[in-house]
């Protein structure tokens, strides 16, 4: 299984970012999927998580400005990032819960490889 992220950049204070992440390989079932960011010097911490059925939850500093979605068929997680700000600067990592096979219920926890997002002042 892999995540693959895309979609950060730079940008000005203000603008807006769209990140994806789409997972593949052998994948039975996805459930919760989310994106962590980590600032230099920082832990990696949770921007924002959205459950199988749509369930949200998300970091007190995003909430109004980010927006989580999924798109089940197509095993990809997205981020609507508005109102970027000069803290939001960070790395976003996709993170997704995975069952892969048919006789086990059992989920892994995969990451993707990290997408730089800079927000300048």
């Amino acid at each position: 299984v892999q995540l693959q992220a895309s979609g950060g950049g730079l940008v000005q204070a203000g603008g807006s970012l769209r990140l994806y992440c789409v997972a593949s390989g052998s994948i039975v079932l996805i459930g919760d999927m989310g994106w962590y960011s980590q600032a230099p010097g920082k832990q990696r911490e949770l921007v924002a998580v959205i459950g199988r059925t749509g369930r949200t939850n998300y970091r007190d500093s995003v909430k109004g400005r980010f927006t989580i979605s999924r798109d089940n068929a197509k095993n990809t997680v997205y981020l609507q990032m508005n109102n970027l700000k000069p803290e939001d600067t960070a790395v976003y990592y996709c993170h997704a819960d995975i069952r892969q096979y048919e006789y086990s219920t059992r989920r892994l926890a995969y990451w993707g490889q990290g997408t730089q997002v800079t927000v300048s002042s």
